[in-house]
């Protein structure tokens, strides 16, 4: 088990590797085009060279959020192979000791045969006949023996149900090995554009030109030269706020022999991360909730003609060139449901291959790679563009036919405010009970209005069958 996990560092170690010199040779390849402009005493950035920088950078945000998650885990397995080396030499030097133990053990004290008489000893101390004292020490040393060597132990028909010897047997309770709940965490969240959220309001405006100005060719020289005036408007972001709360009585936090408070907190804060990344992705925009992604208006949606390898792969292409083609800038991101990647990989072309294999098979007429076997993070590619899962993407869509949604966009254009999540205990709340309020709270806007045409939505993906 050691040597498995030991491998599967180092695999994550050469991989954070390998994608530390791809975001190096990206942000070469940034620094080579704004070195360009400045060696032509440019300020600026032509529109080639923008669209280069951009994909460059956007490349960067994606390799450095897959690092940052490679780091996490590197950290995490190296504590428990560390941890798991403690341990295993801790077993070493017990069972030395336990192997050192020797075991000396006198001849029992009521031998048959060394003339010494159990009875007799008795007789003699109730007729304090014991002059020397020599009576009483084997009585004193049986009861030891009876007491602590196998040989006397007592067997009786009893088994571990309780009632009939079960209760001699108490639980081990693992309390430091506490399992906590299982929760999705917030994949498409910390995709977008995350910025901190201003203070002091309760709804962000951004101003944005909703129609614009215009150039045309001079007929004549002299003649009118065309004028449009641009017409603008804004969007709005409404700051909303996600919380919860437990209460706990005080002699559980007083008694337990754990830190329960922080069980409660950790479980707080992780479906704070779900409820953020729900919001995120399928707020109303009604009701206290932001205007998530699939409710944002304007957004592209694509259908898919049928759900096979050729139909969904052609709608995904159909998404991109849509972005290319009304965002003029290119989408950098695919997130879809595990359930839906899963199915990708169960795919077989007409002669039973796969048609997603791992990178390193280097296969030929592939739909895509499989780069890593992971949960909300970069899993694969297709179309030469990263695929991230999210279980948080809907699988009750459509009617009655329970669709997931796959969604390709230009991340960068996306943009969620947060303060960062605040944390409360309040022992005065519901004092004449002994409870102490555990709470935590945030506040966020967000808004994919910015630029919907970003955004391409592939619907009609039902359930997927294996």
């Amino acid at each position: 088990m050691a040597n498995d996990m030991e491998e599967f560092l180092n695999r994550l170690i050469k991989r954070r590797s390998e994608a530390v010199e791809e975001r190096n040779a990206c942000k070469t390849r940034a620094e080579a085009v704004l070195r360009l402009a400045e060696e032509q005493k440019r300020s600026k950035l032509n529109d080639k060279e923008d669209a280069e920088f951009r994909k460059y950078t956007d490349e960067m945000r994606v390799l450095g959020a897959e690092i940052d998650g490679l780091d996490e885990r590197i950290t995490e397995l190296t504590a428990e192979i560390e941890r798991g080396g403690k341990i295993d030499k801790n077993l070493a030097a017990i069972r030395q000791a336990q192997s050192s133990i020797v075991s000396v053990r006198e001849q029992a004290t009521y031998l048959k045969g060394n003339k010494r008489s159990y009875l007799q000893d008795i007789v003699k101390m109730n007729l304090n006949m014991d002059h020397d004292g020599g009576c009483r020490e084997r009585l004193m040393r049986h009861a030891q023996d009876v007491a602590t060597q196998p040989e006397y132990a007592e067997f009786r028909d009893l088994d571990r149900t309780d009632g009939t010897g079960g209760y001699a047997i108490p639980p081990a309770w693992l309390m430091d090995q506490y399992i906590e709940l299982a929760r999705p965490g917030r994949a498409f969240a910390n995709l977008v554009q995350n910025q901190p959220l201003p203070g002091g309001t309760d709804s962000i405006n951004i101003p944005k030109v909703l129609t614009g100005t215009a150039t045309a060719v001079q007929v004549t020289d002299n003649s009118k030269v065309q004028e449009t005036d641009l017409t603008d408007g804004f969007i709005n972001a409404p700051v909303r706020t996600i919380a919860g709360q437990q209460g706990l009585a005080l002699q559980l936090i007083d008694q337990s022999p754990i830190a329960f408070d922080e069980v409660v907190f950790r479980d707080l804060v992780a479906d704070h991360a779900t409820k953020t990344d729900l919001q995120v992705l399928n707020g109303t925009g009604l009701n206290g909730q932001v205007k998530g992604v699939s409710a944002t208006p304007g957004i592209i949606s694509v259908a898919a003609s049928a759900v096979t390898i050729q139909g969904v792969y052609a709608a995904i292409a159909d998404a991109i060139q849509r972005i290319h083609s009304q965002r003029f800038m290119s989408p950098n991101v695919i997130v879809m449901h595990p359930r839906r990647w899963g199915w990708f990989l169960s795919l077989l072309d007409t002669t039973e291959r796969p048609l997603f294999l791992p990178a390193a098979n280097n296969g030929q007429n592939l739909a895509g790679l499989l780069s890593a076997v992971e949960s909300q993070q970069v899993v694969g590619q297709m179309h030469g563009l990263p695929v991230v899962t999210d279980p948080n993407i809907a699988t009750t869509l459509g009617t009655g036919t329970n669709e997931d949604a796959i969604y390709v966009m230009r991340a960068s254009d996306v943009v969620l405010w947060e303060s960062g999540i605040r944390t409360r205990v309040l022992q005065e709340t519901r004092a004449e009970n002994l409870t102490v309020l555990l709470q935590v709270y945030s506040y966020l806007a967000f808004s994919a209005e910015r630029f919907p045409k970003s955004v391409a939505e592939i619907t009609g993906l039902t359930a997927p069958t294996f």
